[in-house]
């Protein structure tokens, strides 16, 4: 069975050739661009499973390429750059990057963030748009929380969270779990960001944050959302 088919975006010839090279390795089938305007079309005429985008691409940059696709579509894209800026990481994770992987990599950690991103987008597929959670529904399409009749302002990140718990409400998550299922491998050294996070939302949507009854601490471990 074949296996996913993956559009690689760079105009350096010579990345576009390793990547290619790693991937077809690893059985999946490879389209390339080398500039914006081609990864475009291709993307709208070969839709592929993923996109290794390039961020620093002449006339229409992987910030921009995007932001066209995500308003469309729900592609995986894994953003390869030179830039190594915390902040810029966060920006593009929140324009709806999946990944982001900083040059000059290893092709094997490559191949192993695309496996990883491919895996958590099939699975995120299986559970329904609207998530009741006791007095709270989640609904993933249209990216809405509503407790009641109050609708609950989120940050994307705070949005991914508490999406990802409610998915399996009562599963325990470690911190190193959420992480990886809301941004990839890019932040594992700051795992205890998550402990924010929780702070945050625990101040919108508990009805007492001080004695919570939805996203309960699971001590030692991690934290998990409660069914009721």
């Amino acid at each position: 069975m074949p296996k996913d088919k993956i559009l690689v975006v760079d105009d350096e010839k010579n990345i576009v050739d390793i990547v290619k090279a790693y991937l077809e390795k690893e059985g999946y089938r490879i389209i390339v661009a080398y500039d914006g305007e081609s990864a475009l079309e291709l993307a709208r005429k070969q839709p592929p499973d993923l996109i290794v985008l390039d961020l620093m691409l002449p006339e229409i940059s992987g910030w921009d390429i995007c932001r066209i696709l995500r308003e469309k579509s729900d592609i995986p894209i894994i953003m390869l750059t030179a830039r190594d800026e915390v902040t810029d990481r966060i920006v593009g994770l929140e324009m709806g990057a999946d990944d982001y992987v900083t040059k000059p990599f290893d092709p094997k950690e490559l191949v192993s963030r695309v496996r990883a991103v491919l895996r958590r987008s099939q699975g995120r597929m299986v559970p329904p748009t609207v998530l009741h959670i006791g007095d709270l529904i989640v609904d993933s399409q249209m990216r809405l929380v509503q407790r009641g009749d109050k609708t609950i302002a989120l940050t994307p990140l705070e949005f991914e969270l508490l999406k990802t718990m409610a998915e399996s409400p009562g599963r325990v998550y470690s911190r190193m779990q959420l992480l990886d299922s809301i941004q990839g491998d890019s932040y594992e050294g700051y795992e205890r960001t998550i402990d924010s996070h929780i702070k945050n939302l625990r101040k919108k949507i508990e009805p007492d944050p001080s004695r919570p009854r939805y996203l309960v601490t699971v001590y030692g471990v991690g934290y998990r959302l409660e069914q009721s």
